[in-house]
């Protein structure tokens, strides 16, 4: 039988192997590749296909390794096998050999095979592969006909004696039909995802023509609202039309980026579908089981790649004919396209004392995001990051939230765990803001208070007069405790542990040290 020819040479196909992408080259064009690795170097050795551009991974014992493509071998125009000149007319079941007439007349005239069992071959299909006999290559006399489930191979009865007789192993006519089912499953979900993949090349291609007429709508906005200026309003015009134009093309390229991306991956699904429906197909249940292997590893990794359903770029582009875009040759003109750039340099940081914190205390800045004009941007979106790290502590980093509030602003809080100086940085879009990065002082957290907050003790202490406070303050009448508008009263909410007149603060009280100093903390058991 003819072999079919080479898709790289173009030559008859000599010994085919099946690359992990599929594509089956002869062994004259595999020699011919180049390794992408460094033979001395533990890494798999990979090589280029020189069909699909895919750097494919060799396995471990080269290229002599790669499963050969009976079903590319066995294509072509049916011969004889026994002569080398002669047409394949009819086909001996017995021995499994296709024979022109001739050596069908010869093959029933030898006593040996005078019994054999002769059929005419119906079409070209009846005398591929088949049905012909695969021998081991371990043990050439023998046939294969047997799978071991465990080493996942094709072996033969003298392998199975040899090192796989503790190995789960079947008939391969016995074990071809699951085999089969879950390459027919998986083959399913490759077709599946072809037909998602079409979908959202389709969408793409609405897309850059929703992009495209929508930018066409806003030159002629652009266009009819400058035709009644004069040479001013005239070159404004231009100016809009080549920002606009700038703007599609940018849009466009991203888009026709993001179509070569999934049109790479449709083309190799399909690759992948065609080779393992012909498989399917007509190759036979040794062939199917030879080849399952590579083609399964290929549809899974297919149908892993990522991808999203949707287009990456929308096409909201908008003009605006109030908008005022400055003087042009000494005349104030209106109309812009709305596309506002935020500008990391022009975006400041805010905030009450925010360089400075407190232990295990939840603090925070704002982050005003304006464009390269320095005007607020009005809307929210942007990739706005923050890193805060320990200056003497690297492996110490504070995580952060950052809050968008939708109208150009961005709340950042976090809660430093350990006291000492931060380094803060902001990025937008990657890039530090104005005034990033910048040191945060964190201090140890507030002593806590033993004491209450209050007005007065008389009051806190219901008018016991053997309350005091440590703000020294006393009534008259006995009472040892400060009251409103007495001697030593601050005037104002303090606390009696130690009178701090800040709710927030640190506790200025020591332990104390005899019951007189106790008493002064005496207003909270009261």
């Amino acid at each position: 039988m003819a072999a079919s020819s080479c898709p790289a040479c173009a030559e008859p196909c000599v010994e085919p192997r099946l690359l992990p992408c599929l594509h089956s080259l002869c062994a004259p064009c595999l020699r011919r590749l180049e390794t992408l690795g460094e033979p001395g170097r533990a890494a798999a050795l990979s090589v280029l296909c020189p069909l699909c551009d895919a750097a494919v991974a060799l396995p471990p014992g080269g290229l002599g390794q790669l499963t050969p493509d009976y079903t590319a071998s066995g294509r072509g125009t049916a011969g004889c096998d026994l002569c080398v000149d002669g047409a394949a007319a009819r086909r001996c079941r017995t021995c499994g050999e296709n024979l022109c007439l001739f050596c069908c007349q010869a093959h029933r005239r030898q006593k040996k095979t005078a019994s054999h069992v002769v059929t005419e071959l119906e079409s070209t299909g009846d005398c591929s592969q088949a049905g012909k006999p695969f021998f081991c290559p371990s043990h050439p006399a023998e046939e294969l006909r047997l799978f071991c489930e465990q080493c996942d191979q094709p072996v033969c009865r003298v392998c199975v004696v040899e090192g796989h007789q503790q190995h789960p192993y079947d008939f391969t006519s016995n074990v071809v039909h699951r085999h089969g089912d879950s390459l027919r499953e998986l083959l399913r979900s490759t077709q599946q995802r072809m037909r998602t993949l079409e979908d959202v090349l389709g969408q793409i291609d609405d897309m850059g023509s929703a992009i495209h007429v929508r930018a066409e709508a806003v030159a002629t906005e652009i266009c009819l609202f400058a035709s009644g200026y004069v040479k001013a309003i005239e070159e404004h015009r231009d100016r809009l039309l080549k920002q606009l134009e700038d703007l599609k093309v940018q849009k466009e390229n991203l888009l026709h980026l993001r179509k070569a991306q999934l049109q790479q991956l449709l083309m190799d699904m399909r690759t992948g579908v065609e080779f393992t429906e012909r498989l399917l197909t007509s190759g036979s249940d040794l062939e199917i089981l030879i080849t399952k292997g590579v083609v399964s590893s290929r549809l899974a990794k297919l149908n892993s790649a990522a991808y999203t359903t949707h287009p990456s770029v929308d096409e909201s582009i908008q003009f605006s004919p109030q908008e005022r875009a400055g003087q042009c040759h000494g005349y104030e003109v209106f109309g812009a396209i709305i596309c506002k750039a935020v500008d990391p340099a022009k975006c400041t940081l805010h905030g009450e004392d925010f360089r400075s914190a407190r232990q295990n205390e939840l603090t925070g800045f704002t982050l005003l995001c304006n464009d390269t004009a320095g005007e607020r941007m009005g809307r929210g979106g942007e990739a706005v990051t923050v890193t805060i790290t320990h200056k003497d502590k690297k492996n110490c980093a504070v995580k952060s939230t950052v809050c968008d509030n939708g109208d150009g602003t961005y709340h950042v809080s976090y809660s430093p765990e350990e006291p000492g100086l931060y380094a803060v940085c902001v990025y937008v879009k990657g890039q530090h803001v104005q005034g990033s990065p910048f040191a945060v002082t964190v201090k140890s957290k507030f002593r806590k208070h033993q004491g209450v907050f209050h007005c007065c003790t008389f009051c806190s202490s219901g008018g016991q007069k053997a309350a005091r406070c440590a703000c020294g303050g006393t009534m008259p009448g006995g009472y040892q405790g400060c009251g409103h508008g007495h001697k030593g009263h601050p005037g104002c909410p303090h606390w009696s542990c130690c009178g701090q007149v800040k709710m927030s603060s640190d506790c200025l009280s020591r332990l104390p040290s005899d019951s007189s100093q106790r008493s002064l903390l005496r207003t909270v058991a009261l």
